[in-house]
């Protein structure tokens, strides 16, 4: 099981032990073109774009450049030095702000983009400053990231932290707080403090996906799974997710807590075969006919049909109802027409056996299931029972010697055949006297 979860943890953790190269977070990045200074710009904007679209982020950073040139709206600039980035350019990305810095055209934006391009040359000691002076600006939460990213590649940890709790502690961003509880868990190895800072969050806040993903990825590391479960199921109220349902079906499997287990089903209707499966275990054989029928409807698959009729039958309080016995009937010899199934040969035949509906018909499908399984204990003593049906306890009396002998031959209903069959031969002597 450990294996099972632990590659959900290290998707979760790598962003805080390898440097990710952040976005650069500005209004002016977009491009505006309601206000045309330049006679060719919608077409250049429409070849830039194009270029970013083919990942050709070089010429697109070229085209970007040419507008701003030609009409000195900084949202180009922008947008050119962003695709410089992402070559990525680091170096020319500097000299470029350098150069612009010289010529006055200097702001916060293009800063940013000076400091990501530092962190990507590695030039922690020359970004350190240049953050820290950006961030005590304008106190943003993503300035203030940027910073983070600064002191984690400085491995001052506690100092990224310190940063992080000034802005968290006046808006409570989740972004900045999973950024803290990272730095806590993997850096500064204070796993407890980084999960109750996660738990308290979310339960004053609520369990944000990226907050809920970030405690399970923790929990599934410390291989917690009463914890996991827990915020599984949190997340799958705000996100009903295929996937996320199928790993609190593997926990729940895994704990084997069967009433937790069904209750989520039952509400999220996530996985009807495993339904269908725990309330036949359970003999709650009424809920297990409607589901297998609610799934024959669904898919179409004869065996659920099959199933549909047999936990029909079983469920029945009259098991010599007509009307029921009828419908179980027709349905059973409907999935039989379709397949040749050993189960549903022998649960048919018994039926017509035992309520004294067809007795050689019955034997017939027994027979045939005996075919595909000719040393099944219940097939032998459904088949010993036809012939006790016709008197000719003689014949099952042989069977029921071989039935005694295999697995299932202890099974309450073989051993009530058994003694049925017993009486019959007493009588049969009797009579013979």
């Amino acid at each position: 099981m450990y294996k099972f979860f632990t590659p959900i943890f290290l998707l979760f953790v790598m962003s805080a032990c390898v440097y990710k190269i952040p976005q650069v977070q500005a209004k002016e990045q977009v491009v505006k073109s309601n206000h045309k200074v330049y006679e060719n710009e919608d077409s250049y904007i429409l070849f830039a774009l194009r270029a970013e679209q083919l990942q050709d982020f070089q010429s697109a950073s070229e085209i970007f450049s040419l507008l701003y040139e030609n009409t000195q709206k900084r949202e180009y600039l922008y947008r050119s030095l962003q695709n410089d980035l992402t070559i990525p350019a680091f170096e020319k990305v500097i000299k470029r702000v350098n150069e612009l810095a010289q010529g006055g055209v200097y702001d916060d934006v293009l800063t940013r983009m000076k400091i990501v391009g530092l962190l990507g040359m590695r030039r922690f000691g020359e970004a350190k400053p240049l953050a820290l002076e950006l961030f005590t600006k304008t106190q943003d939460a993503n300035d203030v990231l940027l910073l983070s990213d600064v002191y984690i590649q400085l491995q001052e940890y506690i100092s990224a932290v310190e940063a992080l709790e000034s802005i968290y502690l006046k808006n409570y961003d989740e972004k900045i707080l999973d950024r803290i509880s990272l730095i806590l868990y993997v850096n500064l190895q204070k796993k407890e403090d980084a999960i109750l800072r996660l738990e308290t969050h979310s339960h004053m806040h609520g369990c944000s996906e990226l907050i809920c993903l970030r405690l399970a990825g923790f929990y599934s590391h410390e291989n917690n799974f009463d914890a996991l479960l827990s915020v599984y199921l949190r997340l799958y109220d705000i996100k009903k997710d295929t996937e996320l349902a199928k790993k609190i079906v593997q926990i729940y499997l895994y704990k084997k807590e069967t009433t937790q287990f069904i209750a989520f089903l039952e509400s999220s209707q996530s996985d009807d075969d495993t339904l269908l499966q725990l309330y036949a275990n359970m003999k709650k054989y009424e809920k297990a006919a409607h589901v297998a029928g609610k799934l024959y409807k669904q898919t179409g698959e004869a065996s659920y049909l099959g199933r549909s009729a047999i936990y029909k039958y079983e469920s029945s309080e009259n098991k010599n109802d007509t009307v029921m016995l009828n419908e179980v009937i027709e349905n059973l010899k409907s999935v039989l027409k379709q397949k040749s199934d050993a189960t549903y040969l022998n649960y048919l035949g018994y039926i017509l056996i035992d309520h004294d509906i067809d007795v050689n018909a019955g034997m017939h499908y027994i027979q045939q299931a005996l075919v595909h399984e000719p040393n099944s204990s219940y097939f032998l003593d459904s088949l010993a029972w036809g012939h006790y049906k016709l008197g000719e306890c003689k014949e099952a009396d042989r069977i029921m010697k071989r039935v005694k002998n295999l697995e299932g031959g202890d099974n309450p209903e073989v051993l009530e055949h058994i003694h049925a069959i017993e009486q019959c031969l007493k009588m049969k002597k009797v009579v013979n006297k």
